[in-house]
């Protein structure tokens, strides 16, 4: 008597796979745990060392491959590599409930730290520590999205805890030195992206330190860059503009 393996089976171990559904069909892919929200974060670019195999299944863990004719009418293309990448950023990862809970448990933690080095209260410049951070986040019953990267949910956790702590962006110090025939244009031009104008000093060019919301760093070097066709400059002098000592709440 012989045995038929069906050809289009894959045999994978110690895998952990991203499962999407798209045009009433399930499709599955199979990659390294620890890498998956590596790819998510951007902290991991190379798709290899995601994906244990550039093959799309409907079933991993059985090795039943999913057909081409399936994935082209869901998708809309036939290119693995583009197919895999939309599975693996809206994909749901499967995991036990066990390792999901220490995972989300991680990310949490991950996101507070985020938010404490990225924040300050803005009345005394002084940052918040981790702790307080992940408590406040507790008090507002932030619910971590294992499928968001933690960069992204910390900029919405700020916008959260704003409704119920003083907390902001820490601000950059800038300093800008601008030649004399473009200066008083291209402040009037920045006076809307500057918090706060610490010194201005206009001799034969106009040097101004600022502090800046981080948001706008990329506009303002732009700005300067473009109106002054590369003769003004832009020197960050410090990342974060804090007091000494760490915040508490009372």
């Amino acid at each position: 008597m012989s045995i038929f393996t069906p050809t289009n089976q894959i045999r994978l171990t110690n895998v952990a796979y991203v499962r999407m559904k798209k045009g009433g069909k399930r499709f599955e892919i199979a990659c390294y745990k620890n890498k998956v929200m590596s790819w998510r974060s951007g902290a991991e670019k190379d798709l290899d060392e995601v994906l244990q195999t550039n093959t799309v299944f409907i079933n991993v863990s059985k090795g039943q491959v999913a057909k081409k004719e399936d994935l082209s009418k869901a998708f809309g293309t036939d290119d693995l590599t583009e197919i895999c990448k939309q599975i693996l950023s809206k994909g749901e990862l499967q995991v036990s409930d066990k390792e999901r809970q220490s995972q989300l448990e991680q990310m949490f933690r991950d996101i507070a730290t985020i938010v404490a080095e990225k924040c300050v209260n803005p009345e005394t410049k002084r940052p918040y520590t981790v702790n307080l951070i992940e408590r406040a986040m507790k008090d507002i019953h932030y619910s971590v999205k294992a499928n968001k990267s933690t960069k992204q949910q910390a900029l919405e956790v700020i916008r959260q805890l704003k409704e119920s702590i003083q907390i902001q962006r820490a601000h950059m110090r800038l300093r800008f030195i601008l030649p004399a025939k473009d200066g008083k244009r291209i402040k009037e031009k920045l006076k809307t992206l500057l918090k706060v104008v610490e010194s201005e000093d206009f001799d034969d060019q106009l040097e101004m330190v600022c502090l800046i919301d981080p948001g706008c760093f990329r506009e303002i070097d732009e700005l300067i860059r473009c109106e002054t066709k590369g003769k003004g400059t832009v020197e960050v002098l410090s990342l974060k503009d804090v007091e000494e000592g760490d915040e508490k709440l009372e």
